[in-house]
């Protein structure tokens, strides 16, 4: 039959079969049925999720159900749905292309950045052998199959693309079940992370025989060099737009409706810039895009607009999967319906889509299987239990079912394709998405339930427990000071419980949940593990919470949560161990090296070095917070368990290196713990002045119009403070040398060669300045920090003074005499100094005479003299 294209308001092109019937046709051309049957999808996914919450039917599978009888009413029926019925033809015959542009980039963009970025990371090489040789595996093996053991007579090319179709999986349905019965992290991460990738992956492969179905040929090196670019090309755009997009975000303040169309704006971009402007794969892009933001934008939105970005996600991801899921089954029940006359005459199609049903579900088993060695080895490996898991999860969704419409769509116009083999494609992959559903969604809670994989651990199940008694401590306490007032009387005690039905089944007395019997294998480990999470957990809720008060910044703040995940994967084997992460970036900066270089501008490297300071400052401060308010949670609910003792002593020592290097800068630089000090001030400040004005205008005191005035003027201040923060003022150089004591002390002309002739030093803790017996070559005038004095000769005992501070002058004595070091000089702290080498001392005595004696007064007027009792005069010690 001929067909056209309509062109309406709607920003879509639609392909409208030409009716007989009038009204029908009237109708069909409407585009306002479109938007009633988006209605009306959108009302019975709500009630399905509302009628299915908490039974073990999957949300999807009723939704597809609903799909196809809505579709049999429509297609298969004398009794016409009328408008309802037109907006089911319109939908049902919308270009497949257009339906994965308008559903896959939001299902994407949510899934990829609700992941958790630790869990990618560990797990990453899992998803790409799944996704990479997974799908290859189950390409060959499916067009192996349909080729050799189906009457259709399909070439190799062409059952190979059916091939690859069916291997996109689409687990929605899986993921949500495993999320909603607790099990691990890693498998779900593994499941949805393969969905992911390997969708980009079968639409490549699908893309490929697509076009040597259609008589393009290509050669081995094209066919690789076509998936390289197609896929790094399409990791690229993903990674530019997401660097793009972030800078912008970075530029937008507090204003939670442009971010969060920023986000939903980009994804869609993105895709349409690598599918169709780059000809590379849109999936990969926006998957790389969302896994960018998981990993780097995700401290870009802060408090109640995090909340509302994740809602938002939620809801498009939602709405989109309720459409699909009901359009996959319209369309299923179409192709059926109207190839009914086919399918009479090819009664075996039916059987043959069981048997093709079962060789999807070999195929999966044969990719585990032919993987699992390198799953159990990559990441956080595989057990058998979850390797079940991973083959039952493999069910086939929208991404598929798009697909092969398109196959169905160039059947129609295409002679390379026949009409016959278009309406088989649509049959099996629209019954393998039915099959999958029904079968494996519908019984994935049995085989956990059969695997023990659905039940809590024992510790997990003791603090639980633990934690119903003190909900019911809690209720008591709330009775006692609600249920009596002054306006209305008493309550009733036993009503009140009776509707707490949640802690009515409270038996015996409260246990504490490292109370365990002597029976049970290990419980101390099993505790000491459970309690070094929930203490982690706790130092990375308190991390969110500083961010939102403008503590740590976005950069430092997705550090220390990395460091906190890198921790939990460890918590087995060793004690609490998250400052491991921070140390690489808690140190005094070596930028300072590049001072004795004359290419570099000192003010450029005193920047970085300031720069570099604040941040390792900001990180050891809200690293010492953090532990402190977990370790106090930790304790206030579990008392004195000798467990969590333990733990909380494992934080405690954790914070040692944080607390000494803290020290260090307040010796060094104290001018930058100040300004660190005072801008966490500044931004609390006017953050509590923000809610304060908020809450004036809910209780009623101030008008909408006089707290918007307010608001602005502090969010303007905030937007200042965050924009041009207080800085660091360092202090010249010229200055600092100016108040030491010993070039202080010397005459002008006398002390400006010196200054042109001193080179700024940083010396980490424990560093030696000179080494006893070595040749003087210069003094050393201490800045800020702390030096102390050994030898092998001397003894500690004779010195007044054996640690040396800000105004000392060392080695002086021994350039002057022109002797060997009689001590070593070992940094006690970080010291900042400077160093003058003796040529420029001995240049100097040579050139003004006058000079030496007065260094010789000065330095006996400062000197401390060790004279042992057993050495002679020549070996004076001094230090000044």
């Amino acid at each position: 039959m001929a067909t056209t294209v309509l062109e309406g308001p709607l920003p879509f092109k639609i392909i409208v079969k030409e009716e007989s019937d009038t009204s029908s046709s009237s109708d069909s051309d409407d585009p306002v049925v479109a938007i009633l049957f988006f209605g009306i999808c959108l009302v019975l996914g709500i009630a399905s999720r509302h009628l299915l919450r908490g039974t073990k039917v999957p949300y999807t599978l009723a939704l597809l159900v609903i799909g196809i009888a809505l579709g049999s009413l429509e297609y298969g029926t004398s009794y016409r749905l009328g408008k309802v019925g037109a907006g089911i033809r319109l939908w049902a015959n919308i270009n497949p292309d257009l339906l994965l542009a308008v559903f896959l980039p939001a299902l994407l963009f949510e899934s990829s950045f609700s992941m958790e970025v630790h869990q990618i990371k560990r797990c990453m090489a899992q998803m790409f052998i799944l996704a990479g040789p997974g799908v290859l595996i189950s390409t060959f093996f499916l067009g192996s199959a349909l080729k050799l053991l189906f009457p259709y007579d399909w070439s190799w090319k062409t059952s190979l693309l059916l091939g690859g179709l069916l291997s996109a999986t689409d687990p929605v349905a899986i993921v949500a079940l495993l999320k909603d019965l607790g099990a691990s992290k890693k498998l779900s991460t593994i499941i949805e992370g393969e969905s992911l990738m390997n969708d980009g992956t079968a639409i490549v492969v699908y893309q490929l025989f697509y076009q040597m179905v259609l008589g393009r040929s290509f050669t081995v090196g094209a066919i690789v060099k076509y998936l390289t670019q197609v896929s790094l090309g399409a990791v690229g755009i993903g990674l530019a737009f997401g660097v793009a997009s972030y800078l912008w975000l970075g530029f937008i303040f507090n204003d939670t409706v442009i971010e969060i169309t920023l986000t939903l704006a980009v994804s869609y971009i993105a895709y349409f810039a690598a599918q169709d402007g780059a000809d590379v794969s849109g999936v990969l892009a926006v998957m790389t895009l969302g896994m960018f933001y998981s990993s780097v934008a995700r401290t870009a939105f802060k408090g109640e607009g995090q909340q509302s970005l994740h809602h938002f996600w939620e809801m498009v991801a939602y709405i989109a999967n309720t459409l699909i899921f009901i359009l996959s089954g319209v369309v299923i029940a179409e192709g059926v319906l109207h190839s009914k006359d086919y399918f009479e005459n090819h009664g075996t199609s039916w059987g043959y889509l069981i048997l093709l049903y079962g060789f999807v579900q070999v195929s999966r088993v044969i990719v585990v299987g032919t993987l699992y060695p390198c799953l159990m080895y990559f990441g956080y490996g595989l057990d058998w239990k979850e390797a079940i898991i991973l083959v039952w999860s493999g069910l086939r969704g929208a991404v598929a079912l798009s697909l092969s419409l398109s196959v169905k769509r160039t059947s129609d116009t295409s002679s390379l394709l026949s009409q016959d083999t278009g309406t088989l494609f649509v049959f099996f992959t629209g019954g393998i998405v039915f099959l999958t559903l029904i079968v494996n969604g519908s019984t994935t809670q049995f085989v956990l339930h059969l695997l023990h994989m659905d039940k809590l651990s024992e510790a997990k199940k003791r603090i639980l427990d633990y934690t119903r008694y003190e909900m019911m401590n809690k209720a008591l306490d709330a009775f006692g000071d609600l249920g009596d007032d002054e306006e209305l009387g008493p309550s009733d005690w036993p009503t009140v419980k009776r509707y707490i039905s949640c802690l009515n089944n409270l038996e015996g007395e409260q246990v504490h949940p490292h109370a365990v019997a002597e029976t049970e294998n290990n419980p101390d480990a099993m505790n000491l593990k459970d309690i070094r999470i929930r203490l982690l957990n706790g130092v990375q809720a308190a991390y969110w919470g500083m961010l939102e008060e403008g503590r740590i910044s976005q950069t430092s703040a997705n550090i220390m949560m990395q460091s906190v995940d890198e921790a939990m994967d460890l918590v087995s084997d060793k004690v609490l161990c998250d400052w491991n992460g921070l140390r690489a970036h808690v140190h005094f900066p070596s930028y300072y090296r590049f001072l004795k270089m004359n290419f570099c501008p000192q003010k450029l490297v005193t920047y970085f070095t300031v720069e570099r300071l604040e941040s390792a400052c900001y990180m050891c401060a809200a690293f010492l917070r953090a532990h402190r308010i977990a370790r106090r949670q930790l304790h206030d609910f579990l008392g004195d368990s000798e467990i969590a003792s333990l733990v909380i002593n494992e934080s405690e020592a954790e914070g040692e290196e944080a607390r000494k290097f803290l020290e260090d800068v307040r010796v060094i630089f104290p001018q930058v713990l100040r300004v660190v000090k005072t801008r966490q001030v500044t931004y609390s400040i006017l953050k509590q002045l923000s809610d304060y004005v908020q809450n004036l205008e809910k209780v009623g005191l101030l008008e909408k119009k006089e707290m918007t005035h307010l608001h602005d003027s502090v969010q303007t201040d905030l937007k200042k403070l965050l924009r041009n923060p207080p800085l660091v003022k360092m202090s010249k150089i010229s200055d600092l040398l100016r108040g030491h004591p010993l070039l202080g002390a010397l005459p002008a002309v006398a002390r400006e060669p010196l200054e042109g002739s001193t080179k700024e030093l940083l010396k980490l803790h424990g560093v030696a300045i000179y080494r006893e017996g070595s040749k003087p070559n210069g003094i050393w005038l201490i800045s800020n920090g702390l030096v102390k004095w050994t030898s092998r000769s001397l003894r500690n005992k004779h010195s007044l003074h054996p640690i040396f501070s800000h105004g000392s002058s060392l080695g002086l004595y021994e350039v002057l005499i022109g002797k060997p070091y009689i001590c070593n000089m070992i940094t006690d702290s970080v010291v900042h100094c400077f160093f003058i080498e003796a040529e420029k001392i001995l240049s100097l005595l040579r050139s003004d005479p006058t000079v030496e004696g007065f260094l010789w007064q000065v330095m006996l007027y400062r000197l401390k003299i060790i004279i042992p009792a057993t050495r002679s005069i020549n070996n004076v010690h001094y230090f000044t």
